[in-house]
């Protein structure tokens, strides 16, 4: 894979200060980092981020989340592994990340509703917001991952 432009974030200076300065809000909200890190993944995968998923794979390990719950998160709707919050979050953000298809759901919402109060709620869909965000840059411009030489097939 070619990146499409090498430095774009070097295009955007007030733009990349504005991402990373909902990045610091999303991260001072109280929501758990490992939820975070879950809803960043998923909707990553959704978009066929392949950095994005590097970045929120590493992150998450980094912080003690395990392989397993990693390895199964494509999956999580048939896998008892997730809890309640952490179901509604991931129902809502692929109903976010789907708008198009999904239209937001009042079901996906009241599940939402059960588990976050109203400022996690909009601290939640900012996070997804941003992540949409970032995989649209990421992929559309086609940035390249960190390549780890032990990962590469032999």
């Amino acid at each position: 894979m070619t990146p499409r432009v090498k430095t774009p974030f070097k295009h955007i200076p007030d733009g990349l200060k504005a991402m990373m300065a909902v990045e610091s809000s999303v991260a001072a909200s109280g929501l758990e980092h490992s939820l975070v890190e879950l809803v960043k993944l998923r909707a990553s995968q959704i978009n066929g981020c392949a950095f994005c998923i590097h970045m929120h794979v590493t992150d998450a390990r980094a912080h003690g989340e395990s392989e397993m719950r990693l390895y199964m998160l494509n999956a999580w709707r048939e896998s008892p592994l997730y809890s309640d919050r952490e179901r509604a979050a991931l129902a809502w953000t692929e109903a976010l990340t789907l708008l198009a298809q999904t239209g937001a759901p009042d079901e996906d919402y009241e599940m939402l509703r059960a588990q976050f109060s109203e400022a996690e709620q909009v601290n939640l869909t900012l996070a997804i917001g941003a992540i949409n965000l970032w995989n649209r840059l990421q992929v559309g411009l086609r940035a390249v991952h960190p390549v780890d030489a032990a990962d590469v097939a032999i």
